[in-house]
């Protein structure tokens, strides 16, 4: 059941862009988890600005390639939170595997063609 419209999409996307600019000082984050939480706050908000869809700014992404792209980054995430465990951030760890989790469950229930 895809319960979530494009336009909503868009919302959550500038949503997570603002909680991950937050997480630094909200969570009290430092060193590589930091700087490695900025930069996937500028890639997200990278794509969202890029995607066509009606919050999307520049429109150059189609939207089903944003989730495409949301979904490997995903996987991506979830193998960098076993990179955080296996250097001993526990926090770093829970974080971005949550995280992980969180973009499959938003692309799982996504309407990418964007019917009515």
């Amino acid at each position: 059941m895809k319960i979530i419209s494009p336009k909503l999409h868009a919302i959550l996307d500038y949503i997570v862009v603002i909680f991950l600019l937050a997480s630094p000082a909200l969570f009290k984050m430092d060193g590589i988890l930091c700087s490695f939480t900025y930069g996937v706050a500028a890639i997200h908000l990278l794509l969202t600005i890029l995607t066509r869809f009606e919050l999307g700014l520049i429109k150059v992404i189609p939207f089903p390639l944003h989730g495409i792209i949301e979904f490997f980054a995903a996987i991506a995430l979830a193998l960098v939170s076993f990179w955080f465990n296996k250097n001993g951030n526990a926090f770093g760890f829970y974080y971005y595997l949550y995280f992980a989790i969180a973009i499959i469950l938003v692309f799982t229930l996504t309407d990418y063609k964007g019917r009515k």
